[in-house]
């Protein structure tokens, strides 16, 4: 609800009903926590399946805590009789409620946003799926790599190869933010005096808006017209450098004076081949890395070391903000996670939380948000619907 008085971040006060797994949701829910927001989990009694994800520490995997630092937890069984109702219950308190559950399954727990409106007209309710709430492949199974195949953003294979994933779940984090920035507009327009919003957030929608060569094509490009990076080889090892063959090729050809010497009567595919092997022979006959940078410099190359994720750790940019930071383990000691990028002037929003036990905070939570004490809890028959 809109705050009267001074705030230390910028969504304190913004109650937030997590209902979401894996990932895409998730990281939507923890982005809103480090914001500043009291985000809740629930979580079915058989817990998120990244709990199984990665080293455990006290019962807790690498991916659960990275995508749940700073949320509590509560565990309700929405299989059992009165799951549901507590739900909505705590829905009817809510602000925000994030879900990523297959169209129809929200309903088939009396969860959806009709019955939660009803419940809540000043509720947001971000649902991120793949293919959105209706149409044609509503009810398709979708996971990040699944989005990926369907944007048209995979690499082509090399040598007739199948295309690989890319090692990064780009549907689940695009679809996540996007959702975040939905769920900002949607609060911005409620506190201004409108009403609750249902946000459809589709992955598809999220990657197709954010692949670049999609709007090339738009305009009647082809894929292979892209112009993102290129590895070379060099002497210093495998460099990144961003810019089509043709910029390249201008601008080390102006700098340091390469020479194509194939014929005029020459293919486009041999001048090509031609251009890439002297490219190549120049930036591996260079007497050392400092050789190579500074004709990247000089060339006005955009470059990049192209790292294993171990390096990226020791990167001295990572370092110096900060981006990895340690938090408690839940066993007497810490353990890193990856802190949001947000550098703010004039608020600290460097601590994520800790990652919770499941159900850790039931009695908690429903006393703050519902105002059922230890002994109301008791009475409600909770160990039947709520595990902990």
């Amino acid at each position: 609800m809109p705050l009267t008085g001074p705030i230390t971040k910028p969504l304190e006060g913004v109650k937030v009903l997590d209902l979401s797994r894996v990932f895409a949701g998730p990281i939507a829910g923890r982005t809103l926590s480090d914001l500043g927001a009291d985000v809740v989990k629930v979580e079915p009694p058989d817990g998120d399946v990244t709990r199984l994800w990665g080293h455990k520490t006290a019962g807790l995997s690498t991916y659960f805590t990275q995508q749940n630092c700073g949320k509590r937890n509560v565990c309700i069984d929405l299989q059992a009789d009165h799951g549901p109702e507590l739900v909505r219950r705590l829905a009817a308190q809510a602000d925000v409620v994030i879900e990523n559950f297959r169209p129809g399954v929200m309903a088939k727990f009396g969860l959806d946003w009709t019955a939660l409106q009803r419940v809540n007209p000043q509720l947001i309710m971000l649902s991120i799926t793949g293919f959105g709430q209706d149409g044609p492949e509503s009810q398709r199974a979708a996971y990040a790599s699944i989005i990926h195949a369907e944007s048209g953003i995979l690499p082509e294979g090399v040598d007739g190869e199948m295309a690989l994933d890319l090692d990064l779940s780009a549907a689940d984090v695009l679809s996540g933010m996007h959702g975040v920035i939905s769920v900002l507009g949607a609060l911005r327009m409620r506190d201004a005096g409108g009403v609750g919003q249902h946000i459809d957030m589709a992955m598809i929608d999220a990657m197709t808006f954010s692949a670049d060569i999609i709007v090339n094509v738009l305009d009647g490009a082809r894929r292979s017209e892209s112009i993102n990076g290129e590895v070379w080889r060099t002497v210093d090892g495998p460099k990144m450098l961003t810019g089509g063959l043709r910029w390249i090729w201008h601008q080390l050809s102006s700098t340091a004076g390469l020479v194509d010497s194939t014929p005029k009567e020459a293919t486009i595919s041999e001048k090509v081949a031609s251009r890439r092997k002297v490219i190549t022979d120049y930036l591996c006959a260079l007497p050392d890395r400092t050789a190579v940078i500074d004709a990247f410099d000089t060339a006005n190359l955009a470059w990049a070391d192209v790292r294993d994720c171990g390096e990226v750790l020791e990167s001295p940019t990572i370092k110096h903000r900060n981006t990895i930071v340690d938090v408690d383990d839940r066993a007497g000691g810490t353990r890193k996670v990856v802190r949001n990028p947000y550098r703010w002037s004039g608020t600290d929003l460097s601590d994520v939380g800790v990652a919770a036990f499941r159900g850790e905070h039931n009695a908690e939570v429903l006393n703050e948000w519902l105002g059922v004490g230890t002994e109301g809890i008791e009475a409600l028959g909770t160990d039947e619907w709520v595990t902990s």
